[in-house]
């Protein structure tokens, strides 16, 4: 027998309260800027929101996300394409797990294409597209890869390389044009654009903001980003996220699920 959220026994229900877009300064947990080119990680639990706001309109925010009790579990691009039907993320996607289970989803987002295919710019790629410079020379100006971010992130937390999986590149839009090609769509960035990445799960959040690999820029200036985390509550019974496709219904059972 199919389940809905209504379904679900009293106590579940009752341990999942409803998500609001909006909060005030008195739900902010914290607050803080990432540089362009630099890269953050850490814990957001469920029930709490991340808002990352695009500057200057110059911002690609590479992600990565992992289940924090079970980190062999982690954010799947195939199954999360797949699943609603969409080759990009925006307002009422979610981000699934390996296990179909939803680590966060996106109840509100400014900027309207999230690219998800593209990868990250490794180290070999930058020096081709900017040249070197390196820590020795330039210190907090040096040229750092999306790659290599993510990886310094990673080994904070006992991964490393090898966990490296597909990543979404928050405010970028990356299309396919009549022949097949990808395209960085360069007048897609506007600056104050944001997106919500509310968690319904407890998440390692892995950022890097060095630039996207598809990006035409001659010159490495990434933009700054601004994090904002806030209790939200989790998605509802008639969230958007929820309601997007039969798929994310299921999906948000699956997670319930994990915390009775």
């Amino acid at each position: 027998m199919s389940m809905t959220f209504a379904n679900l026994p009293a106590l579940a229900r009752a341990a999942v309260p409803e998500s609001s877009a909006s909060f005030t300064s008195d739900l902010v947990l914290w607050e803080e800027s990432l540089p362009g080119g630099c890269h953050w990680s850490g814990v957001l639990r469920r029930g709490n929101t991340l808002r990352l706001t695009d500057l200057n309109g110059t911002a690609n925010v590479s992600a990565l996300f992992f289940n924090q009790e079970e980190k062999t579990e982690r954010y799947n691009m195939p199954d999360t394409l797949k699943a609603q039907h969409t080759a990009y993320l925006t307002r009422g996607h979610v981000c699934y797990s390996d296990m179909g289970r939803v680590l966060c989803s996106i109840p509100e987002d400014s900027c309207g294409w999230h690219d998800t295919f593209s990868g990250v710019l490794d180290a070999a790629g930058l020096e081709k597209k900017y040249g070197q410079a390196r820590y020795q020379t330039h210190r907090n100006s040096m040229y750092r890869s999306g790659l290599d971010g993510l990886v310094v992130e990673l080994n904070k937390w006992g991964l490393g390389r090898r966990d490296m999986n597909g990543n979404v590149n928050f405010f970028s839009k990356v299309a396919a044009d009549a022949d097949g090609k990808l395209q960085f769509d360069t007048a897609h960035r506007q600056p104050q654009q944001h997106v919500d990445l509310r968690f319904e799960m407890n998440v390692l959040v892995l950022l890097s903001a060095a630039p996207h690999p598809l990006d035409p820029a001659p010159d490495y200036a990434p933009g700054a980003v601004k994090l904002t985390a806030w209790r939200s509550g989790t998605a509802g019974a008639n969230d958007v996220c929820r309601l997007l496709c039969p798929e994310n219904d299921r999906g948000f059972i699956n997670t319930e699920r994990w915390f009775l």
